[in-house]
């Protein structure tokens, strides 16, 4: 299967561009949002977990990143509310779980570089921020290697930021508000990927936005 795997391509997917489809397991539907390959793939996902709902054990052949956007979710090795980012590099293993309220997940399945070996549990709603690069935003940073970096950032309302391009490429969830840009608008829930060498100049919302952002990780054409 090959979903929005042309990576030197700009991709926007919003809540309604695409429904929920069944896993193999029991209670567990995905909302794709990228994806190369079947079962076993190269994969950005929303993942919705019912309640108590399992999953099988299984090895991370490429690694797993996962922020939990509701609910919460569990495994041998704790416990993860909303707000949790979690990085499991290659080679990790786990037979994880929802709680009783289900959770909700993005996920990010074999897009982990050989040297990225450190494992990241961040609980994001405790831990300090910091001011960004322009007036009105402030960062939490999540992970760094190589080109690539992965935050959150929460954009003041209407605030501006610069025209800025994108090296490396930017990947973009809205978890609340929303944005806009000269090429559209974002509400909570959207997802965008941009290409290396492409750029935009976005403005939050009247309710300003809560964002993770990807950048440099797409590799030049």
């Amino acid at each position: 299967m090959e979903l929005r795997a042309d990576f030197d391509r700009r991709a926007v997917v919003r809540p309604e561009d695409e429904s929920w489809r069944p896993s193999p397991m029991a209670g567990v539907e995905r909302r794709m949002l990228d994806r190369i390959g079947e079962e076993v793939a190269r994969a950005t996902s929303i993942v919705r977990y019912a309640r108590d709902a399992r999953f099988s054990a299984h090895t991370h052949g490429g690694g797993e990143e996962f922020l939990v956007l509701a609910g919460s979710f569990h495994d041998a090795s704790g416990d993860f509310p909303e707000g949790t980012y979690v990085r499991n590099p290659i080679g990790t293993s786990h037979a994880p779980w929802a709680g009783p309220d289900g959770a909700v997940l993005f996920v990010k399945l074999h897009q982990f570089a050989a040297a990225d070996t450190a494992r990241v549990v961040i609980a994001t709603r405790t831990v300090p921020w910091h001011p960004g690069p322009t007036p009105g935003v402030t960062v939490l940073p999540l992970h760094e290697l190589g080109s690539e970096r992965v935050a959150l950032e929460r954009w003041s309302p209407s605030a501006r930021l610069a025209p800025h391009r994108h090296r490396g490429g930017e990947e973009i969830l809205v978890l609340e508000g929303g944005f806009e840009d000269d090429l559209g608008a974002y509400p909570t829930g959207s997802w965008l990927r941009s290409p290396h060498g492409s750029e935009h100049a976005p403005i939050a919302g009247p309710d300003g936005a809560l964002l993770y952002v990807k950048t440099g990780h797409l590799p030049p054409a």
